[in-house]
């Protein structure tokens, strides 16, 4: 799930809607049902699911997840390369709508209107499924004010989720097993370290993203210390202060890193806390996508779940940010001094 704020004209007009989809996922949805919550007269939050034979089996779980912020209402847009020109499609997803609208309606959450795409690009066709008379054509989503927005807030657009997932792929195997053969060398107490070993890691950590930031990737002694690192909980627990603040994009970009070189289970730190930026950030595509790859590792990760039960329940990036200061706070009984945290303490590496 997705959280944003949107115009009226994006609810007045569906050719709008549909094409704003793809700047509030992150992605063009394809052969997929998307939910829309609607709050005081705007879109608020987006959910999207594949198509498929099961999904009818899962539409009480989305709309459980819908209902749970208590939205005005909701919309669903299916977009199907084949949804409007196939009979038996279109009947398909009619009664798809229907049993949605029921269940919706049983948490007290009103379907507004119930549109199935061909494709979401400018010329696509769209024609309404919840018995009003409706059809046209899709606006450009390249055009979008929520693309324009998104590029500015600093969020990657991309093509297909796949796209998406690459983000945090491992791009290198054989260096990947490589480096777990060092992981496994390497000794590690973890919490058990005096507090100035986990003090010097944080201080590695912030360091290795600003030399990446400069165009100088982590060595692999490096990737190990980071690796082994974040294991240690009072370093995980601060490197979290980073997702806000000057220092939020280059620690971004390192997470990223770690993510796609690390081997399991090493990564899923790294994921974590790169879901944890996104979502502060507000790009809630890539904390999804991020939350779904720690949760097959980990599926106990306290920080993991906590994360995944907020963006499924709508909790704005605001929250989220708040709980950097936590951080901060951790950070100043550690002994680090971290980049300043806006309306937190104002301090800085030295």
């Amino acid at each position: 799930m997705a959280t944003f704020r949107a115009s009226d004209d994006h609810l007045n007009k569906p050719g709008a809607l549909i094409a704003a989809l793809p700047a509030v996922l992150g992605f063009v949805p394809e052969h997929s049902l998307t939910i829309v919550t609607v709050e005081d007269g705007q879109l608020s939050c987006v959910m999207r699911v594949d198509l498929s034979e099961e999904l009818v089996d899962s539409l009480d779980h989305l709309a459980e997840v819908a209902a749970a912020a208590e939205p005005d209402g909701a919309l669903a847009v299916i977009v199907d390369d084949d949804g409007m020109s196939c009979r038996a499609c279109l009947e398909e997803h009619r009664c798809l709508v229907a049993a949605l609208t029921t269940m919706l309606a049983a948490r007290d959450v009103e379907l507004l209107g119930a549109f199935v795409a061909d494709r979401v690009e400018a010329g696509g066709q769209w024609l309404s499924l919840d018995g009003r008379p409706g059809w046209g054509r899709i606006e450009d989503p390249r055009s979008s004010p929520m693309a324009a927005a998104a590029v500015l807030g600093g969020r990657a657009l991309h093509a297909r989720r796949t796209d998406l997932e690459d983000v945090i792929a491992t791009a290198d195997p054989a260096r990947t097993e490589a480096l777990r053969a060092a992981m496994v060398l390497a000794e590690h107490d973890g919490d058990r370290r005096p507090r100035a070993a986990a003090r010097r890691d944080v201080e590695h950590a912030v360091a290795s993203a600003r030399r990446l930031a400069r165009g100088v990737p982590p060595a692999d002694a490096d990737l190990v210390r980071l690796a082994w690192g974040v294991t240690d909980t009072r370093v995980r627990d601060v490197l979290y202060a980073l997702a806000v603040g000057p220092e939020a994009g280059a620690a971004e970009a390192l997470w990223a890193l770690l993510a796609r070189t690390l081997p399991d289970p090493w990564r899923v730190e790294a994921i974590v806390q790169l879901a944890f930026s996104a979502y502060a950030r507000g790009d809630g595509p890539l904390a999804g996508v991020s939350l779904e790859a720690a949760l097959r590792s980990d599926e106990e990760h306290r920080m993991a779940r906590m994360l995944d039960q907020a963006l499924q329940t709508g909790m704005r990036p605001e929250q989220i940010r708040e709980l950097a200061q936590t951080g901060h706070r951790l950070a100043k009984r550690m002994g680090v001094r971290l980049p300043p945290h806006p309306g937190g303490p104002r301090t800085r590496v030295g």
